[in-house]
């Protein structure tokens, strides 16, 4: 029997949110088992010991994306991992700062535009990491930030036209993106009427 996304959906509702299943289902070690676990645990119990454990787990962009959207994001350390990880030697845990800059801009309505601006630094000096999914990663954080309001895409512009400068392949990449979006007038024109 295929369990589609509708039957998952009632199976997660009935299951509701249990911490000591989500440990379970994140130790199986399957792809599926660790995005189910990433929904159904609770973001109150989540320690700083656990998250650095299940982002060293993280072998795929889809399971890291997917922790820090259903739950790291929701956790009282996002900003302190944000900015310890985005140090990080692995790739996966590197990308996952840059992934929750991004869903925060996104998810996090009542934060200041300073929240995001004081993510701008972080963004340009990782910019020149050239692996992929890192600069995926970075990517995504610059165009999410300055989606948000006209202030944040004008800065989050000057930013990108900055890295352009830079004469770095993956710094280009990833301004030329983002740059394509922020200024298109569809993002332009919502925007203005916010």
């Amino acid at each position: 029997m295929q369990l589609g996304y509708r039957n998952c959906e009632e199976l997660l509702k009935k299951v509701g949110k249990d911490h000591s299943l989500a440990q379970k289902l994140w130790d199986a070690g399957y792809r599926e088992t660790r995005i189910i676990a990433s929904i159904i645990e609770v973001p109150e119990m989540v320690t700083q010991v656990q998250m650095e454990k299940w982002a060293m787990d993280f072998d795929t962009w889809d399971i890291c994306d997917q922790c820090c959207m259903n739950l790291f994001r929701k956790t009282p350390w996002v900003h302190q991992k944000i900015r310890e990880w985005s140090k990080r030697d692995e790739e996966f845990v590197k990308r996952a700062a840059f992934v929750l800059i991004a869903t925060l801009a996104v998810h996090d309505k009542k934060a200041s535009d300073k929240v995001f601006a004081d993510f701008f630094p972080l963004i340009l000096k990782e910019s020149t990491d050239g692996r992929n999914f890192v600069k995926k990663g970075i990517n995504w954080a610059l165009r999410q930030i300055g989606k948000r309001n006209l202030e944040l895409n004008k800065q989050a512009i000057q930013l990108g036209r900055q890295m352009n400068q830079m004469d770095v392949k993956s710094a280009g990449w990833i301004a030329k993106d983002a740059l394509n979006e922020l200024e298109s007038e569809k993002i332009q024109n919502r925007l203005q009427k916010k």
